[in-house]
Parts: C-alpha cells; structure tokens; sequence
C-alpha cells in the first residue's frame, strides 16, 4: 500500500459511500435489515481506550445512517477472540458485528498452534475500518536519531535490548523490521501498551510498536523517541515522523488495521448492504474527524475487497511466524 494509492483508493471511496447512503432508504425497502431490532457491535477492547472511542464513534455514525439503535458491547480478553467467539456464534442476519483487528483476525489464528477458529469459515468480513497510527518507540538513551542508526546499533548489540510487545501483531511488525538486518532483541510481553511505556521510560524497556494515544505525548515531551509510522502516510499525530515507505522499507506487510464482520454464511446481498452502510458511516467528515482526533486513518472496503486484504495480512503474518519461529504462550 503506497501513499498514492491510498490517497486514490480515499477519494473513490468517499464518492462511492456518497452513493450508498443515498441508495440505503430503497435498500431497507428490500427486506427487515435494518428495521427488525437494534444491532450488536461486539468489540474486544475494555472501555475508554482509544480502539473502543473509535467504535464509538463508528456506532454513532451508523445509528444515524440507517436509523436504528446500534449498541457496543465491550468483551475484553483473550486478545478480543472472547469478543470474536461472540460473533461467530451469532446467527447471521446482520445484527451482530465484530469491531475485529489483526490481532484477533489474523495473529491469533497464526501464531495458536490450535486456533479458536478459522477467520475465512467463521466469519464473514464486510468493511475495513483503516488503520492504527503505529509508530516504533524507542528510549531516548539510545544513540539512535533516526530508524538507520537504530537498525544498526541494535544489530550490532545482538541481546542486549528489550522489547516489549502488548499484542501479537505489535511484536510480528518489530521482528519484520528487525529482520532487515538481522537484528536481535529480547521481546518482553505486556498486557498493554501503558504499562509498556512506563517500563520503557523507567529503562527496563528500550523499544517498542505503539498504537495508543499516549505515546505521542511521551514523544513531545522528550521522554520518548518515534522513528517511523507503519501507516501509509504521515500521522498528523506526530507530522515530523517518516513512513517506512519513505526510509526505504516499503516491504514491511504487518500494518495495525480494524475492520468489521458478521458471522458466517451471511448472504452476499446482506453483506453488501450491511457494508455500504458501514462504508458511507466511516467516509462522512464528521466520523472521519473524529478518528483523526485518535490518530485512526479510516478508510472502507467492499466484502471482496475487504476479504482479498485479510487473506494478504494472513499470509504476511504467516510468513514472519514461520521465518522467525515464533511460539505463543
């Protein structure tokens, strides 16, 4: 995903969901969806971070848009396949929505030598969402001013640092990037990433991926260091951090994405419409506005579209589990 097809992919986007929302009164012609009862949208995240603000958001923004009461329900734990199971036993008349990321998609199923489902026959995806601002922290006693220098000194110190990883798709992208040269680490775990940045400007931590709203305050404030975003363009969180596109790493895969399912075998029609909705919800400026405020960059997708790119991030995600032998515990 390049910056100019992002930006190609936005604009097509926001004309198209133009034309959802005004096909959606003749499309609640066509059958009970969304008329019959209030919707369920099932996120795995506990209350107040910023993946449940943006749900939030999103749940609003769709009320409006098909007149009918959607209610989140937050069921953390688990890495959100508590929340997904939910979902996938559901019946599948679209009014039960997972708010799902690739950790609970696609690392999940990757890296569990026993997975808890299969994402392509338990679900039926329907939208991207976007992505998460990631950015790679790192502590400021390290002598590494830009991601270059970090790469190399962290090469050339094999073992010696520690990294912390508050999900399985934040500890993948670090070894994708590691990986460029070869580098080793000591990854620490953690159940969040607050606890992470606090362990990281304590000393015990050198580095790490985040996607919260905290980091950005830590960086402004001396206490941390971001060397580059994995989203596609620049975050107006911290507009002065490049892309990996821009420092030449372009082939990094694992990106920090949200995005929505069904359970399976929801008939295509229904998923369609279901979709456009979600589609014209997240590309109105009101909803996209507020997930800027979150360092979220939204963007929608087609069912097909939207499937096409989760089998890419599963492959992407496979692909470092296997080169990096990598175990879940």
């Amino acid at each position: 995903m390049n910056v100019s097809k992002f930006g190609r992919r936005q604009a097509l986007q926001i004309i198209g969901a133009g034309a959802a929302a005004l096909a959606l009164p003749s499309v609640r012609a066509q059958g009970a969806w969304p008329t019959a009862k209030p919707l369920r949208m099932v996120i795995g995240f506990a209350p107040g971070g910023a993946s449940d603000v943006i749900t939030r958001v999103v749940a609003k923004g769709l009320s409006a848009q098909i007149g009918q009461q959607v209610i989140v329900e937050n069921k953390p734990g688990a890495e959100s396949t508590i929340a997904a199971i939910d979902v996938m036993k559901a019946p599948p008349d679209g009014y039960t929505i997972l708010m799902g990321t690739n950790t609970a998609m696609v690392a999940v199923p990757s890296l569990r030598p026993n997975p808890p489902y299969d994402t392509f026959k338990a679900f039926t995806p329907l939208s991207s969402m976007g992505e998460f601002s990631m950015f790679l922290a790192v502590s400021p006693q390290l002598p590494s001013r830009n991601l270059n220098e970090f790469l190399e000194h962290v090469a050339a110190n094999p073992g010696k640092y520690n990294s912390a990883s508050s999900n399985s798709a934040s500890e993948l992208a670090m070894l994708q990037l590691l990986n460029t040269k070869g580098a080793k680490v000591v990854n620490v775990r953690y159940k969040g990433d607050p606890p992470a940045l606090t362990d990281m400007i304590g000393g015990q931590i050198q580095m790490m991926f985040s996607t919260g709203t905290l980091m950005p305050t830590m960086v402004k404030d001396g206490r941390l260091r971001a060397l580059v975003t994995l989203l596609p363009q620049r975050s107006p969180l911290l507009p002065d951090v490049p892309t990996a596109r821009e420092v030449g790493l372009g082939n990094l895969t694992i990106t920090p994405w949200a995005g929505f399912f069904g359970p399976a075998n929801m008939p295509p029609e229904l998923a369609e419409r279901v979709s456009a909705a979600l589609r014209a919800t997240i590309a109105s400026p009101e909803v996209r506005e507020q997930m800027q405020a979150q360092g979220f960059s939204g963007y929608g997708m087609t069912p097909a579209e939207f499937t096409a790119f989760v089998r890419k991030q599963h492959e992407s995600f496979n692909r470092v589990v296997k080169e990096n032998n990598v175990k879940f515990e």
